[in-house]
């Protein structure tokens, strides 16, 4: 089967049935950024960070979730597509903790993020979560990237423990009628902290161990829930 003919940065380059743009720029070591995409998980084009400028097109295009298609003329790294990931990720760094997003930080590293560009944004703030023997949530690190909620649902887990709620800028991720993790349907299988890009959800013992509780008084809090858990 023949496969599809485009130009990618000035290169000629030929794209399989149903690619995605975000697939064909990798095929062809392109470098095109992403946060709220995962392989495991399927793409919403909620980020914006892997957009792209496609001719013809008004905006500019998500990469992750837009087909090639013959005749295409992509650039991804033009001024336009620059100035725009900067832009967002300049608003993620004025309204959240990123501090343990690493990959993130190289972003803003390559494109030059000027940091306090926007003093005036509203930070979100929560309070640490910790509910659960598995992880801890702050969603003060969270950027709704949806990752977290896609595992817990279709493209995984099946549990449907957490989704959104609320609506604008008081979105977040919560669990039904804000019930404790123990409460709900989660099963503990940690998927959510596997695919989550920022520190937003983190393991329970890391979280211990970072607040200064040594690796012994750990081993004994996991022991006494166990015996509780015995007597039962």
């Amino acid at each position: 089967m023949a496969g599809i003919n485009l130009t990618i940065d000035n290169k000629e380059v030929t794209a399989g049935e149903g690619k995605t743009l975000l697939e064909v720029a990798r095929e062809n070591g392109g470098n095109v950024p992403v946060i709220c995409y995962h392989d495991a998980t399927t793409a919403n084009a909620l980020c914006r960070v892997c957009v792209v400028e496609v001719e013809g097109m008004r905006v500019l295009q998500p990469a992750c979730i837009v087909k090639a298609a013959e005749g295409m003329k992509v650039q991804t790294k033009s001024e336009k597509v620059v100035r725009s990931r900067k832009t967002i990720l300049e608003m993620l760094d004025s309204t959240m903790d990123l501090s343990e997003a690493d990959e993130i930080q190289h972003m803003m590293k390559d494109y030059a993020v000027q940091e306090n560009r926007f003093p005036d944004a509203e930070r979100r703030e929560s309070e640490v979560k910790d509910d659960n023997p598995m992880y801890v949530r702050d969603y003060s690190k969270c950027l709704l990237c949806w990752r977290c909620v896609q595992v817990c649902a279709e493209d995984a887990q099946y549990t449907y423990a957490i989704n959104f709620e609320g609506r604008g800028y008081e979105t977040q991720i919560g669990t039904f009628f804000d019930k404790i993790i123990p409460e709900t349907s989660c099963v503990l299988c940690g998927q959510c902290v596997g695919v989550c890009p920022t520190g937003a959800l983190k393991p329970k013992r890391q979280f211990l161990l970072e607040q200064g509780v040594s690796p012994n008084e750990i081993s004994v809090m996991n022991t006494g829930r166990k015996k509780r858990k015995e007597r039962k």
